[in-house]
C-alpha cells in the first residue's frame, strides 16, 4: 500500500497501517518489565505532530523506482533492487572527484536487463561514503543516495590494545580559575587537561557546550539548547582574544574600576551568575569586535574569519541571523525568551522582515558569527594540546537528546522540528507522570526524505575537536517518547527512528572524524538495541550506583563490560559524599519531590541496603579489610572509603572510567536535580575551590595516583 492509497483511505482520521508506516508504536515494554498499550487516541495525535496537515504528511509521491536513500556496509553484497519493472541505465557518482577521475569509469555506469524484477548490482570496490546513484529509464531520472558505511565506530589504538584509560568528566561552567570571569571557559579547560595529562588521564569529558541564548542566559541548562550545530559562545575567554588584547579602548574598560568591580563580583559568587557573566562578556567582546573591523582586510585574521564564513555557509549565517535578531528584541522587551514570543513576521527564518532586518543590521549578524569563529577557535587550540600532550582521547564532548521548542534550530527548520509534540520519558514507579523535556522531535520521515544529512551535519559538527562523542539518550536512535503538545509524559508515547541507518551513518563519521562514541544507554534500555550498540563499536555507560544484579548485590569489577565507560556519579545523580550520607534524599524531600513519606522511607532504606552492599563488595574484592557484617550500620564516608571505591571503580574490566571532581573534593552539592526548575538552581553551582588548588591538594594526588596504579595493574 503506498501513500497515495492510504490518502484515500483517511477522510477523517489515520488508520493503522498509517499509524504503523509513520513509526508510531502500538505497545511497549513499560518500567515493571510489562506490555503496555498505547491508545489509539494517543497515536492518531501523535501522527497529527508530524504535519501541519496530513496533505503534507501523505503528499505525493514521484513513483521513483528507488528509494531515495540506501545505506550499505562496506564488503558486502551491494544489490539495490528496483520496485518498476524495466530495463534502466545507471551512473554512480562517487563522493570523492579526485577518486572518481582515477577510477575506471565502466566500472560506475551500467545497466539492469529488461526484468519485472530490475536488480543494479553496483561494484564490489566502492570506497567508504556519500555517493551519487543517477537511473535513468527513456525521457525520466531519478537519483538515490549511496551510502556505503564501515562495520564500527573508530576505537582509539590503546582501547583496541585493551589498555585501560581514566578521565575527568567536568561541567565547564563550574570551574574555578584566577583569571575567568566567573564562569568556567576554554582557558580553564587548557589548564584542567595539563592537569589530568601530567597525571596519566587520557581525556576531559565535558557537559554538552551547545549553543544557548546570548540574550536569554538565564535558559543555562546545556541539556535544553538553542543549537547543538553550533557553541556556546560564553565560554570564551574574553581576556586571551587578540582584538581584546589590543584595542586601546578594550583595554581602557577592562582596567577601568567599575568593570573591575563586576569582574571581581562575578567570580565571588558560589553560583554562576549567567545574567551578569553574559553582560559582562559581550561588552568586552563588543570592544574587541570593534578593534578588529578596523583590521585590513588582507589581515591574517581577517581571512581566516571569511574562511570561517564560507566554509560553514548557510549554518553558520541563519545562527548569526537568530542571536542577533533575538538580541534586537530583548533590548526592547526582556521577556523575548525565544522566536515564539518575538512579533510574528520575524517567526518564519526566511521572511521578508527577517531579511530587511539582515540588510538593517548587518554588522550585529556579523558580530554573532565572529564570536563563533572565536568560540570554536578556542576549542580547537584546547584539543591541540591535548594530542600534543599525548591524551589518547583528549577532549570529549556530549551530545544533547534535543534542542529547545524556541531556539534558532527550530525556528531554521520547523518541517525537521515538530514543535506540536515533546519528548521526554513514560511513567515509572517514582514518576507516575513520566517526564516531560520539552525538546520537540525530529520527524524521522523528513530525516530519511533529506538522506539523513541533518543526522550527518549534526554528528559533524559535534565529533569536531574532540576524540570522543558521548550521545545522551542514547536510544533516540531506536525510538523516542512523544508527547502532544500540552499532554503530560504520560499521555505519550513511542515513535520509531531507522536505527540501522543511524548506526550506520555514526560508525562513517566516527571512522572519518576519528572520533569514538560513548553511549548513555542508562534507564529503560529495550533489548533490540543493546546489541546493534555492541556490534556498531558504541561504549556503553555504566554507573556503579545502577550496576545491581537482580538479587540487589553490586556487581564485581571483572563484570564490567570492557567495551564501556564506568563512572561513579553523573551529572543528574547525588555526589558520591551525598549519596552516601542520602542527602539527595534530604534535598528532595525539601524540594517537595518526595510527598509521599512511605515512598521517601522506602528509598532511605534502599540506600541504607546499597551501601552496606556497596561495602561487602569492596571487602569481597579486597579494597577494605573489615567485614562490613562486623560493622555498625551507618558507616560515614570518609577520604579513605571515597579512595577505596575510586580503585574500586578503575579495577573494573570497563577501558574507560570517568571521576568528578566533586567526588575528589567531598562535595554534597548536585549541579542538577531533575524533576526541578525554580525550586533548585540547575546548572550554576560551581566548584568549591579552583584548579590549581584541586591538583595541589595532597589526598587528591594521592587518590590520582592510586587510579593510575589501578588502571596500569
Amino acid at each position: 500500500m503506498d501513500k497515495l492509497t492510504l490518502q484515500a483511505t483517511l477522510p477523517d482520521s489515520p488508520q493503522k497501517d498509517a499509524l504503523e508506516l509513520a513509526g508510531i508504536a502500538t505497545h511497549y515494554i513499560n518500567a515493571k518489565g510489562q506490555q503496555e498499550s498505547i491508545p489509539l487516541s494517543v497515536r492518531e495525535r501523535l501522527f497529527a505532530a508530524m504535519a501541519a496537515s496530513e496533505s503534507d504528511f501523505w503528499q505525493d509521491i514521484d513513483h521513483s523506482p528507488l528509494p531515495g536513500v540506501t545505506i550499505f556496509y562496506a564488503e558486502t553484497e551491494y544489490r539495490l533492487p528496483l520496485s518498476r519493472p524495466g530495463a534502466y541505465q545507471w551512473h554512480l557518482q562517487l563522493e570523492d572527484l579526485s577518486m572518481a577521475l582515477m577510477a575506471d569509469a565502466h566500472q560506475y555506469s551500467g545497466s539492469s536487463e529488461l526484468d519485472e524484477s530490475p536488480i543494479i548490482i553496483l561494484p564490489p570496490t566502492l570506497p567508504l561514503g556519500y555517493h551519487l546513484l543517477t537511473v535513468t529509464q527513456g525521457d525520466e531520472q531519478w537519483s538515490c543516495r549511496i551510502i556505503i558505511a564501515p562495520q564500527r565506530c573508530f576505537i582509539p589504538r590503546p582501547l583496541v590494545n585493551h589498555t585501560k584509560l581514566w578521565g575527568t568528566c567536568i561541567q565547564l561552567y563550574t570551574l574555578r580559575s584566577e583569571t575567568n570571569w566567573g564562569i568556567g571557559d576554554f582557558s580553564d579547560l587548557k589548564q584542567m587537561l595539563g592537569h589530568v595529562a601530567r597525571r596519566g588521564g587520557a581525556f576531559v569529558g565535558l557537559n554538552p557546550i551547545h549553543a544557548l541564548y546570548p540574550s536569554n542566559p538565564g535558559s543555562a541548562s546545556p541539556y535544553s539548547p538553542s543549537s547543538r550545530n553550533w557553541l556556546n559562545v560564553i565560554y570564551i575567554d574574553v581576556t586571551t582574544v587578540s582584538e581584546f588584547q589590543n584595542s586601546v579602548t578594550a583595554q581602557a574598560w577592562w582596567l577601568s574600576a567599575p568593570v573591575q568591580q563586576r569582574w571581581q563580583a562575578v567570580r565571588a559568587t558560589d553560583l554562576v551568575d549567567y545574567p551578569q557573566v553574559m553582560a559582562l562578556k559581550l561588552e568586552g567582546l563588543r570592544h574587541a569586535y570593534g578593534h578588529f573591523k578596523n583590521l585590513d582586510d588582507q589581515h591574517p585574521r581577517v581571512s581566516a574569519f571569511n574562511d570561517f564564513l564560507y566554509n560553514h555557509g548557510e549554518s553558520l549565517q541563519k545562527q548569526a541571523e537568530f542571536d542577533a535578531i533575538h538580541a534586537y528584541h530583548a533590548a526592547r522587551e526582556p521577556f523575548m525568551w525565544g522566536w515564539p514570543a518575538w512579533p510574528a513576521e520575524y517567526h518564519d527564518g526566511n521572511s521578508p522582515a527577517v531579511r530587511q532586518f539582515v540588510e538593517n543590521y548587518a554588522d550585529d549578524v556579523r558580530f554573532y558569527a565572529w564570536l563563533q569563529w572565536l568560540a570554536h577557535g578556542q576549542l580547537a587550540e584546547c584539543f591541540t594540546l591535548s594530542q600534543r600532550q599525548g591524551m589518547p582521547i583528549g577532549i570529549y564532548r556530549d551530545l544533547a537528546v534535543g534542542v529547545t521548542d524556541g531556539g534558532s534550530d527550530t525556528w531554521c527548520d520547523k518541517n525537521l522540528y515538530r514543535i506540536k509534540a515533546s519528548i521526554g520519558a513514560p511513567p515509572d514507579p517514582l514518576g507516575p507522570l513520566g517526564q516531560n523535556w520539552g525538546l520537540p522531535p525530529m520527524d524521522p520521515q523528513i530525516m530519511v526524505q533529506r538522506a539523513y544529512q541533518p543526522f550527518i551535519d549534526l554528528l559533524r559538527a559535534n565529533m569536531r575537536h574532540c576524540g570522543a562523542l558521548r550521545i545522551d539518550h542514547v536510544m533516540s536512535l531506536l525510538r523516542l517518547w512523544w508527547i502532544p503538545y500540552g499532554e503530560t509524559a504520560d499521555r505519550g508515547g513511542y515513535v520509531m527512528y531507522p536505527v540501522d541507518d543511524l548506526l550506520a551513518i555514526l560508525a562513517l563519521e566516527s571512522q572519518r572524524q576519528k572520533c569514538m562514541v560513548i553511549g548513555e544507554d542508562l534507564g529503560i534500555v529495550p533489548p533490540e538495541i543493546v546489541n546493534k550498540l555492541q556490534q556498531s563499536g558504541v561504549f556503553s555507560y555504566k554507573v556503579l550506583y545502577f550496576e545491581q544484579t537482580p538479587e540487589g548485590q553490586f556487581r564485581n569489577p571483572a563484570d564490567y563490560p570492557a567495551q564501556a565507560m564506568a563512572t561513579i556519579s553523573t551529572h543528574d545523580l547525588p555526589t558520591l559524599h551525598s549519596y552516601w550520607q542520602a542527602g539527595d534524599l534530604d534535598l528532595g524531600e525539601r524540594l517537595g519531590i518526595y510527598p509521599d513519606p512511605e515512598i521517601l522511607a522506602e528509598l532511605n532504606a534502599d540506600r541504607q541496603r546499597s551501601k552496606r552492599e556497596i561495602l561487602t563488595t569492596l571487602f569481597d574484592n579486597g579494597f577494605i579489610d573489615e567485614n562490613p557484617q562486623e560493622q555498625r550500620a551507618d558507616v560515614p564516608m570518609t577520604p579513605a572509603l571515597s579512595n577505596h571505591i575510586h580503585r574500586f571503580i578503575a579495577s573494573t574490566g570497563s577501558l574507560l572510567i570517568g571521576l568528578q571532581p566533586e567526588d575528589w573534593l567531598g562535595m554534597d552539592s548536585p549541579v542538577n536535580v531533575p524533576g526541578t526548575t525554580v525550586q533548585y538552581p540547575n546548572w550554576r553551582r560551581k566548584i568549591t575551590v579552583d584548579l590549581n588548588s584541586i591538583f595541589d591538594n595532597i589526598e587528591i594526588v594521592r587518590l590520582l595516583k592510586a587510579v593510575q596504579s589501578t588502571r596500569d595493574s
